[in-house]
């Protein structure tokens, strides 16, 4: 099967989340399993390429003011996927993906539109695909396109697409009048398309026009057709309920292991865990903290925003101090939670390492020297950190919410099965008990080194999830094929 992406972020060439990791590692995946895969991406000023050739000089991309002219450049071929990248650099050769500090790019849903339209355009020159994988707002306007301007065109009869929710709470919310701008009817501005009270939504035309829809979850799948979770989506979510399925992320353990993480201290495994003991002993020199390898070490990395649930760790940090454990933080984020960690530091600043920025190294550190990591969520579309701890034995301690609840078990002291901790209710108080309950564990060195055991075994690979993806790409094929019979 021919599979053709289009997403607005991919490592190593543009990333702000998660995205961009799922789309560095799905692709090659699906082509390590026999399938042909094109990867297309905007060409942004970040985007590093060797000696780019140009493989279509121009493609014109209608506007109600005027005609915009893209071209497509040739990324080559890595891990058996063929990228292609638009290069527009009037809208995409900017400081950033998609906005500033102070808000989102005026111009977003112009810039994205003329991406949409350019991959479809590009497909007819270099290969019509059997099926698009589309991903987020951003590349909302395929499925849409497909189904309206491109519905009589021959080259897409029978091309499918699939679309992917990596986060509901982001949804290309723009005004009425960027319709006829983008030449797009106005017949589609009613509440079973794009008309999200008074505006245009993106990712709700991609949920009423997409063939089949996915998210990074089965949990998350089944949050987001609710009040709580689906940001006024839930109902056009679950009238399309039977396309919707849920596929948790996978990891690269090529990258994410401690038999042969190039940035840790000493390699260790599930049959030898003693070299976690050295990344601990590291981790604490690293940021400065006391040398005491009895004392279990709380990692956190992680954008500090109130969805990631720092909110509760505001409402108890007080009483989290008078806790035996040492915390360690990652991120950046909201000032007031960067703040807060930074307090914490200054008080107590042998037990509380705090480093306000982005640092995979430091990323790494934190994975293999922690013995707990916390991630107390709001809501989790898939989560990769939990199952990065699994892989390190550094027990997740989580909220049962979304990928986070997929993926982690509670733990049961008197049969030793399990994974890690989980909450359910959404409070302070539920964080600290759950908390209390893993640090009680680890007095138990036995049953503690049972847990990590079980985290290690778990297999979450790329492959697994890609099996998953193959068998939505088939039904969504199968449907238009039957479709196409019946008409």
């Amino acid at each position: 099967m021919h599979i053709a992406f289009a997403a607005s972020e991919c490592v190593p060439f543009s990333k702000t989340g998660g995205l961009a990791d799922v789309i560095g590692a799905l692709p090659p995946a699906l082509a390590h399993l026999g399938h042909k895969v094109t990867v297309y991406l905007p060409r942004y000023k970040q985007t590093k390429l060797d000696n780019p050739r140009k493989v279509i000089s121009s493609i014109t991309v209608p506007f109600d003011d005027r005609y915009r002219f893209c071209s497509v450049l040739d990324g080559g071929v890595r891990a058996g996927v063929q990228l292609y990248f638009i290069d527009y650099p009037p809208y995409f050769d900017r400081e950033a993906l998609y906005g500033t500090p102070l808000g989102d790019y005026h111009d977003n849903a112009e810039r994205f539109a003329l991406f949409s339209r350019a991959v479809l355009e590009s497909a007819k020159i270099l290969g019509v695909p059997d099926l698009f994988h589309c991903h987020d707002w951003q590349t909302a306007l395929v499925p849409i396109l497909l189904k309206t301007l491109y519905d009589q065109d021959p080259a897409f009869a029978d091309v499918p697409c699939v679309f992917t929710i990596h986060n509901q709470g982001y949804q290309g919310l723009f005004p009425s009048e960027i319709l006829p701008l983008l030449m797009l009817p106005w017949d589609l501005f009613t509440m079973s398309k794009l008309e999200f009270y008074g505006k245009v939504n993106f990712l709700k035309g991609a949920i009423t026009m997409a063939d089949y829809i996915t998210t990074v979850s089965r949990r998350y799948s089944q949050e987001i057709q609710t009040a709580e979770f689906g940001f006024g989506l839930e109902g056009a979510l679950r009238a399309r309920a039977g396309t919707v399925t849920g596929i948790i992320n996978g990891v690269d353990y090529s990258e994410w292991s401690p038999g042969n993480d190039r940035y840790i201290a000493a390699p260790y495994s599930a049959k030898d865990l003693s070299g976690k003991t050295q990344c601990k002993l590291d981790l604490l020199k690293e940021l400065g903290l006391a040398l005491d390898t009895q004392w279990p070490v709380v990692g956190i990395i992680s954008r500090f925003v109130a969805q990631k649930g720092f909110d509760l760790i505001q409402q108890v940090a007080d009483r989290m101090v008078r806790a035996d454990f040492i915390m360690v933080v990652l991120g950046t984020g909201e000032p007031e939670y960067e703040e807060m960690f930074q307090r914490l530091n200054k008080r107590y600043p042998q037990r509380f390492g705090v480093k306000i920025a982005y640092d995979d190294a430091l990323a790494h550190k934190i994975e293999a020297g922690s013995d707990m990591f916390l991630m107390p969520s709001h809501y989790e579309p898939s989560g990769m950190n939990q199952m990065y701890s699994l892989r390190y034995g550094t027990v997740p301690v989580v909220r049962a919410t979304g990928g986070l609840d997929d993926t982690v078990e509670q733990f049961d002291p008197q049969t030793l099965k399990g994974t890690g901790f989980k909450f359910k209710e959404y409070s302070g108080e539920a964080l600290l008990e759950k908390l209390q309950e893993a640090l009680k564990v680890y007095g138990n060195q036995d049953a503690w080194q049972a847990l990590m055991r079980n985290g290690m075994a778990q297999d979450y690979s790329w492959p697994n999830s890609a099996r998953e993806y193959v068998k939505v790409y088939e039904r969504a094929k199968q449907q238009r094929q039957q479709l196409a019979t019946s008409n």
